[in-house]
């Protein structure tokens, strides 16, 4: 009599913040059939609060993977700028991400395997004028990257930054006028807009098992605007 052994693969478990619009809604679709995608919604996980993020892996301790995408933007000249502001603005996009990865990285120690990619932006890497606050955050993010890159390397955890440039998400459509989309497309050497799935497809390369040697880099996917 013989014994038949099927073995089933387990998915991989990924942790992803902003994932209902916009980027994140294309992460999302590019990786849900390759991986177990976990996309918390705001009640479920509140990056502006501490409690929250620790009472959320006390019931989901375990992940892979993790992307850090959420994000936000607050556009204003220095004078103008609340205390309110850099608080929110940096916790959500620079304290929250660490967080995540604290609690992340136990498990991918203990596994000796680990994805991370931070979605920072082209204002991480280059600047203008009221991006004050979200530059300091991007390009903390991106500092995070690379020292944490050192750090967990011993350990097979991978960790990446992605900048997005100016991509067709409906927020950036419905904000510009066809005169500003105009101008912007004409200082993009390829001259349009990203899609969404052309940053997503660069993250799931970054967490796949095709990725097993890049680590601590700043990927740009801007057509061109910064070079």
């Amino acid at each position: 009599m013989f014994t038949i052994k099927v073995c089933f693969m387990l998915k991989k478990r990924v942790l992803l913040t902003g994932g209902s619009r916009g980027i994140g809604k294309a992460i999302y679709d590019e990786l849900k059939e390759e991986f177990e995608v976990i996309a918390p919604a705001r009640n479920e996980l509140n990056l502006t609060s501490m409690e929250s993020i620790h009472n959320y892996f006390q019931a989901e301790p375990k992940f892979d993977i993790l992307i850090n995408n959420a994000g936000i933007n607050i556009i204003k000249e220095i004078e103008n700028i609340l205390d309110e502001d850099i608080e929110k603005i940096n916790m959500i996009n620079l304290v929250a991400p660490l967080k995540l990865i604290q609690y992340c990285v136990k498990n991918m120690k203990q596994n000796r395997f680990g994805k991370i990619v931070n979605i920072s932006s082209i204002w991480g890497v280059k600047s203008k004028e009221k991006r004050t606050l979200y530059s300091a955050t991007k390009f903390g993010l991106i500092g995070q990257t690379k020292a944490l890159c050192q750090e967990l390397g011993e350990y097979n955890i991978l960790i990446n930054s992605i900048c997005p440039g100016f991509t067709a998400t409906n927020l950036t459509m419905e904000s510009l006028s066809k005169e500003e989309l105009g101008d912007i497309q004409k200082q993009i050497p390829l001259g349009r807009l990203a899609s969404s799935k052309e940053i997503a497809k660069s993250v799931k390369f970054l967490v796949s098992d095709e990725n097993s040697y890049i680590t601590g880099q700043t990927l740009v996917i801007d057509g061109g605007f910064t070079a």
